[in-house]
């Protein structure tokens, strides 16, 4: 399943950026059921999903999961990459920021740059 919007490569990457930038001073939720879980909560700043998921219906719910619940989302290319960005060593294929720490302005950046994208 291929994204719903083009993110450009910039952009992707201040979005990686910014799940390191949580992942050192505020608080990240890592793997399709706990990004779930936050975007219901309605905690999430932002959820960065790879796009490079295989079967793509693990992933299919997060974006239309996003809207219903006015949350900003934003696809990267790979799961290794976002995996890296997690500091966990192994691919992830979706990550949500649920405290910004001292990348909040990066979130919020990303966040106001993807909904003007759609």
């Amino acid at each position: 399943m291929a994204a719903k919007f083009d993110v450009p490569e910039e952009l992707a990457n201040k979005a990686l950026e910014s799940v390191e930038l949580a992942r050192d001073t505020g608080k990240l939720k890592k793997g399709i059921n706990e990004v779930t879980k936050a975007i219901e909560r309605g905690i999430t700043k932002l959820a960065v999903i790879a796009e490079d998921v295989d079967p793509a219906e693990v992933i299919a719910h997060i974006a239309p999961l996003c809207e219903e619940k006015n949350t900003a989302y934003i696809y990267v290319k790979e799961q290794k990459e976002l995996g890296a960005a997690c500091g966990i060593g192994v691919a992830c294929s979706a990550v949500a920021i649920v405290d910004a720490g001292k990348g909040s302005e990066t979130v919020e950046d990303v966040a106001q740059k993807v909904s003007a994208l759609k």
